[in-house]
């Protein structure tokens, strides 16, 4: 595993160098909004950007230039779409090539390559490829749940007022799942374009942490589906019959101690995934620290603006982290 580990840090391929970059980029974007107003200029344009859904009611006044490029923010309904059925198509490649022998479709394999992410691995690295093709696979299978759950919700659970999202945002989110779906699936050991597996049974590779990755995103899950619940039932009725739109303080689950438990529950759920991986996974740990920064810059706008609208909130509650932040 050491040869492997140090072979990760050594490397910084175009998957990386991009996950780096995002990270990077919002990490930047939130000490900019943790800077007191009037030390820097205000741009309209930046905080339309960086802004959606009702943490566009605090910022400064919108251009109709801006106004130009709104999306409904219920079309997020279309990421999930996108990433079932990308996700699911990757999914099912990878099983068939697990269980059924068969190759990578070679533009699929291309793809990989293209992106610096095609791990071949020789005899002498037997040891280090072990059971990281369970891992992405599992991973795999969690990132689709994911997806196919936050899709119900989207149908099903989540009640959506007009609010928009930028149209950058909105593209944003359709090449986001494209992406992560590619970056589990470039950690598979290949052998040229089959999937590199020791032994013949792939359950032989199963490890404590498969099972730990597991329970934590099962955990994390069904937080986040609470959380959700929550939220919608803020805009109904006791017969579950949408009455209004408006925003209203909610209580009960995380909510006690964050204002946007749904997105740590989002962190947390990627977590569980760098733990599947065996907590040693470079790229995803990456991914991992891009999700922390964005949600933490989309849970920090989402405090300020309860805060500026509830003289009641709850001065007890954090905006991300329980007691921290």
């Amino acid at each position: 595993m050491a040869t492997w580990a140090g072979t990760e840090v050594s490397a910084l391929n175009p998957l990386r160098a991009l996950w780096l970059t995002l990270a990077a980029t919002f990490l930047l974007t939130l000490l900019l909004q943790l800077v007191p107003p009037g030390l820097l200029p205000g741009c309209a344009f930046f905080q339309d950007l960086i802004r959606y859904g009702k943490t566009k009611e605090g910022a400064p006044p919108r251009p109709a230039a801006c106004r130009a490029f709104d999306v409904p923010k219920r079309y997020f309904s279309h990421f999930y779409i996108i990433s079932v059925l990308w996700n699911g198509f990757l999914l099912w490649s990878l099983t068939h090539s697990l269980f059924m022998g068969a190759p990578f479709p070679n533009w699929l394999h291309g793809l990989l390559r293209i992106l610096g992410t095609a791990h071949n691995f020789g005899l002498s690295l037997e040891r280090d490829a072990e059971h990281l093709a369970l891992s992405a696979f599992l991973v795999l299978v969690f990132l689709w749940l994911h997806s196919l759950r936050r899709l119900f919700e989207c149908f099903y659970v989540s009640v959506f007022s007009n609010a928009v999202i930028h149209v950058v945002q909105y593209c944003f989110g359709l090449v986001y799942y494209i992406l992560v779906g590619l970056t589990v699936l470039s950690q598979v050991p290949m052998d040229g374009r089959n999937v590199y597996v020791i032994g013949k049974n792939l359950l032989m590779q199963a490890r404590w942490f498969h099972i730990l990755g597991m329970m934590m995103f099962i955990w994390s899950s069904a937080h986040q589906y609470k959380c959700h619940v929550i939220l919608s039932n803020l805009r109904k009725n006791k017969a579950g019959v949408v009455i209004h739109c408006n925003h209203r303080i909610p209580f009960g689950d995380w909510f006690e101690y964050v204002s946007s438990p749904n997105y740590l529950a989002e962190l947390m759920i990627y977590i569980s995934m760098a733990v599947t991986f065996g907590f040693y996974n470079l790229t995803w740990w990456l991914v991992v620290t891009y999700v922390f920064f964005s949600q933490a810059l989309s849970a920090f706008l989402s405090h300020k603006f309860y805060k500026s609208k509830f003289i009641s909130y709850p001065k007890h509650r954090k905006a991300f982290l329980p007691f921290l932040f």
